[in-house]
């Protein structure tokens, strides 16, 4: 039963930035088996899906991080509007269609699943459920197609947009299914590391691939991606934090903080929160130029 909590829009403001802002590489560390994640399957904080501004703070210690004056910008983020959002979706993949609409795409071994999903009302109005040998990831569209990946498998589908349950099935040469997103001509693909790929659409050969890097440092645990104005944007795992990507070189060429979003759930009483209830959901509205973002 998704949550009806629903806050009225209101005008991002400007948000200083602190000590505790700042925000360095996570390392690689392995995914949780589907055993753990069943325990944020039954216990899920995020319950709604966050529409936030954000604005550019800029930050004085990157140095300590070994990175030169043309450091990347920081933003804080404060939220515009809240949607409600099944909490029991484990989110893995999410875009937003137009017409208040979106697509996601749901893991765990046995529940994973893509869906249509009305904005508006959290209501899921299609399902295409996956079958218990896969578990669902990353999701992104590209014409009329829904390109899916999934996890610790090289197996992706291809679903028609307008009747889910009419897909193929796809091999792709990235180490694992974790993230994707389109520029409308390519897909681009993460895998866990630091590595961002680009994938031919309709041969799935990897075109060319980036390691993104902060500085002199890689940026392991990309996971969720969407491509917004020429950029590439990923959660990376286990943290609170949006990489903003050029993945013509893999250089970060800004950060997004978001811990304010847990730290709200948290007040508003949702008190078991873990290090898997976590973002990952980045949604962009190129028309309206909104940033949806929610957690699994």
């Amino acid at each position: 039963m998704a949550a009806k909590k629903k806050i009225t829009s209101r005008r991002p403001k400007l948000k200083p930035g602190g000590d505790d802002d700042v925000a360095s590489p996570m390392p690689h560390s392995q995914r949780p088996d589907s055993g753990y994640r069943r325990i944020a399957f039954v216990l899920p904080a995020f319950l709604l899906l966050f529409v936030v501004g954000f604005v550019s703070v800029y930050w004085k210690r990157w140095g300590s991080f070994g990175v030169d004056h043309e450091s990347p910008a920081v933003y804080s983020i404060e939220v515009v509007r809240e949607f409600p959002h099944d909490p029991q979706a484990f989110t893995q993949g999410l875009l937003y269609a137009g017409n208040d609409t979106l697509y996601e795409s749901t893991g765990l071994n046995g529940h994973s699943s893509v869906r249509k999903v009305a904005l508006q009302s959290g209501k899921v109005e299609a399902l295409q459920k996956m079958d218990v040998s896969y578990f669902g990831e990353g999701l992104t569209l590209l014409d009329e197609r829904l390109f899916q990946v999934t996890w610790l498998q090289k197996t992706g589908f291809i679903y028609d947009r307008n009747n889910l349950t009419k897909f193929e099935k796809f091999t792709h040469e990235m180490q694992d299914g974790w993230g994707l997103a389109t520029d409308g001509k390519i897909l681009f693909g993460s895998d866990g590391t630091s590595t961002l790929y680009q994938i031919d659409p309709d041969n799935f050969r990897v075109m060319g691939k980036q390691v993104v890097r902060y500085g002199t440092h890689e940026v392991h645990n990309l996971n969720e991606l969407e491509y917004i104005d020429g950029e590439v944007w990923a959660n990376i795992w286990q943290s609170d934090c949006i990489a903003r990507i050029s993945y013509k070189d893999g250089k970060v060429i800004g950060w997004i903080l978001l811990q304010n979003l847990s730290e709200g759930l948290i007040t508003a009483g949702y008190n078991r929160i873990d290090v898997f209830d976590v973002l990952n959901g980045i949604a962009w509205d190129s028309k309206e130029k909104r940033l949806f973002v929610t957690g699994k």
